[in-house]
């Protein structure tokens, strides 16, 4: 029986460089946040939040636009396997999507709130557990390195943000990748300056993170950027 990779050393993964010691350094700091989530309220819930997004939002693009296009063409079943993941990576985007509207006093918040933590702890479950141990047997170090540098390389410009509507697959989220990384980047550091800059600022710089936000919203609407989901993500 194939052994989930959170239970097997640096070695045993194929190197320091290899894609699966890279995502599960994710992982774990993902854990991390999720328990400093726990308990947490107002201001503090929305920082450890963002920073979630930041991550997981990266680190899910940069999964598929290059390791699920490789999981299908070498795994039998790998179109199956990627598929219940992009869906929980769907709901994720949705979740997120959601939880931006709704006030902190707003009912449907905890449980928003809490299917995301349980979508997120799934994913990687499925990940560590199933998908990489049957990738593990079909590669062997030496690709999993070089499929290590080809997924960093996409999480540093990959879109930071939910974006409910843009394919989980080529060519929409090859199309759509770059310019809406731009716009969630520079949102980011907007953003980061109206919390930390001076306060008679903060309209201006919320105004422009709002500009960006509805040309992100512009790109998301472009045929393109939809064309290549499956129907169980499609929307």
């Amino acid at each position: 029986m194939s052994r989930s990779i959170a239970d097997q050393t640096v070695s045993e993964l194929g190197g320091p460089g290899s894609v699966f010691v890279r995502q599960r350094n994710d992982h774990m700091e993902l854990d991390r946040l999720l328990q400093e989530l726990d308990g947490s309220t107002g201001t503090a819930q929305e920082r450890v939040l963002r920073t979630i997004d930041r991550l997981v939002f990266s680190h899910a693009f940069a999964e598929e636009t290059v390791l699920w296009p490789v999981i299908r063409r070498v795994l039998p079943d790998g179109e199956a396997l990627t598929l219940q993941v992009e869906e929980e990576h769907q709901e994720v985007n949705e979740l997120v999507a959601e939880l931006e509207t709704l006030d902190h006093d707003d009912p449907r918040r905890p449980e928003r709130l809490a299917r995301l933590v349980t979508v997120l702890k799934e994913d990687v479950r499925d990940e560590e557990d199933v998908m990489f141990p049957r990738l593990q047997e079909a590669l062997d170090a030496k690709a999993l390195r070089r499929l290590g540098l080809q997924w960093e390389v996409a999480r540093r410009v990959s879109p930071t943000r939910a974006h409910p509507t843009v394919s989980r697959r080529p060519p929409g989220n090859a199309v759509s990748g770059l310019p809406l990384s731009l716009l969630d980047r520079s949102r980011d550091l907007v953003d980061a300056g109206v919390q930390h800059g001076p306060e008679r600022l903060a309209p201006a710089g919320q105004a422009v993170s709002r500009g960006l936000a509805a040309v992100a919203g512009w790109v998301e609407r472009v045929p393109l950027s939809r064309r290549g989901d499956q129907p169980p993500t499609s929307r």
